[in-house]
Order: structure tokens, then sequence, then C-alpha cells
């Protein structure tokens, strides 16, 4: 059972029929879209509303408080769009603000850290599991107290890798420095005898090919953008607010909103979703 909230009482009943409203997903800025993508492949009948706050990216090396605020600002914004659920999808935020909002919601709510905690905790064999992720993420022990719940004796080491999400938003995925980098940032996980690492940052699914290449077989991947759309699924079944693709407006539709450069949010969204977008809305969130 999910830990979720209605105002300030754990619900007790399923919400209104809320079945073919969207879902609503915030990140940072186009990290997200990791997890955009994945509810798409494996909910293909749920809507989405994406924003992007483009204007104040990066999270990871802003304060708590700073991210609180913003998430607030966001989540206010998504309630207006008559949502069904909340994905936040961004570790800093889930990091810092998650816990500290879900008591003022009214509806569910979701982040990306539990989910791939869970798995890392339940799949390593050997007990040593490595966490990539901002500065923000990999500061606040998040991904430790989380594998902790399921696995009390786990050793969890933590690597900050800040470079990372630059050089995705600038396209190099396959490029030879990016490639320079990730061998930097990853040199000492290849000495402490992992056998997981926590993909703990939204951009860095696509850097997989990258960072396996590195690791090696040995070491297991895990994707909190998979496993939390897998979570979503759970959720939304469990709280009677699935699609079950029967209503008149039962249609998937995606619509993506930006606080900045809308233009080039776009272009990034088409080379990495399974669909093609027409539009990136922009919107003052601060307003």
């Amino acid at each position: 059972m999910y830990d979720l909230f209605y105002g300030d009482n754990k619900m007790k009943q399923p919400f209104e029929d809320k079945r073919y409203a969207p879902v609503g997903v915030f990140d940072s800025g186009v990290g997200g879209l990791t997890v955009a993508r994945e509810i798409m492949r494996q909910l293909p009948r749920e809507s989405i509303i994406y924003f992007g706050d483009t204007a104040r990216v990066p999270y990871g090396s802003k304060s708590k408080e700073t991210i609180l605020r913003y998430s607030r600002q966001i989540i206010h914004f998504l309630e207006s769009k008559g949502v069904k659920a909340i994905v936040v999808a961004c570790n800093t935020a889930s990091a810092f603000a998650l816990e500290e909002i879900r008591p003022e919601m009214k509806m569910p709510i979701i982040g990306v850290v539990k989910p791939g905690a869970r798995v890392a905790a339940e799949t390593t064999v050997n007990g040593r599991i490595g966490v990539i992720g901002t500065e923000g993420t990999v500061g606040s022990q998040i991904y430790t107290e989380m594998i902790h719940r399921h696995n009390p004796g786990a050793v969890v080491l933590g690597k900050a890798c800040p470079l990372f999400v630059p050089l995705v938003e600038e396209g190099w995925l396959k490029d030879s420095i990016t490639m320079e980098v990730a061998k930097r940032y990853l040199a000492s996980f290849q000495e402490s005898d992992i056998d997981t690492l926590i993909l703990g940052c939204t951009h860095y699914p696509l850097l997989r090919s990258i960072i396996g290449e590195i690791m090696g077989d040995r070491v297991n991947l895990v994707n909190p953008a998979y496993e939390t759309a897998q979570g979503l699924g759970r959720l939304l079944e469990e709280y009677q607010l699935a699609n079950d693709g029967k209503g008149e407006n039962s249609s998937a539709s995606y619509r993506f909103f930006v606080s900045d450069a809308a233009e080039k949010f776009k272009n990034f969204a088409n080379s990495i979703l399974p669909c093609e977008i027409k539009e990136a809305r922009l919107i003052h969130i601060e307003e």
C-alpha cells in the first residue's frame, strides 16, 4: 500500500471518477522526459501533462527551501490543469520536497527515489550498491535511507556526477568527451565491488550505454524512470484511477509546458520520445 494522503487524513476511499484525467509529471528540465517516455511505453492509455522548469534548472545545487518553493508552485500549476495524480520526475525534488509536500496533497503523488531504491535493494546479490546523481541527491543520502528500509545490511556508495546533465542536454550521448568524463566519475566504483548501480538522476538513463560499457555486465544498472512508471501503474489501479480505455475521452494525449527555451525543449523531447510533440507552451510559473 502506498503511503498516500488526502488532505490531512490518510485516504480511505477511492477518488471520484477521474480515470480519464491526465497524469501530471514535472522535472527541473528535460531529464524527466525519460520518466514520461516510460509512462508512454508502459501505460499507453494514460494522458500526460508535463512541466519542465527549464528557466530554473539545475535543481541539484539548490537548497531544500528553494526546491520546496519550486515544487509547490509547479504542483499548483498541475492541479489547475485537472490532473489525477502527480509524478515528481526529479530525483532532487523527490529527495528534498516529496515527503514534506505529500501531506498537503489532495491526490496521489509518487517520486522517483523509492521505486529505484526498492529494486536495487531487492536485486543486489553482494549487498554493495552504487548511486550516481546530482550533488543534492547524493548529499541528501535519500537513496541510502530508502535502500536500508528494504535491505538494512546493504553498503551504499554515492557519487555526484554534475557534468552528466549538461552533456545530455547538449545531446552528447555517445560523444568521446562524455565517455572520458564518465570514466573519471565511475573509476572509484570499478574498484568498489558493487554489483548494482542506480542511475539516480532522470538524465542518466540516456547515458545508459556508456555507463554500461564502463561498468561491465557484472553490474546491474537500475533505471528509476522505468520503476517509477511501474509504480505509477500500480498506484492508479489501487485507487481506481487507471484509464480503462472505454470512455469517450479515454484516448491518450500529451501536453508539454516549460518555463523557458520552449523550442529547445521541443527539439530535445522529439529526439527521445516515442511520439512527436508539436508544441511546448511557455508559462511564467512564478506568476
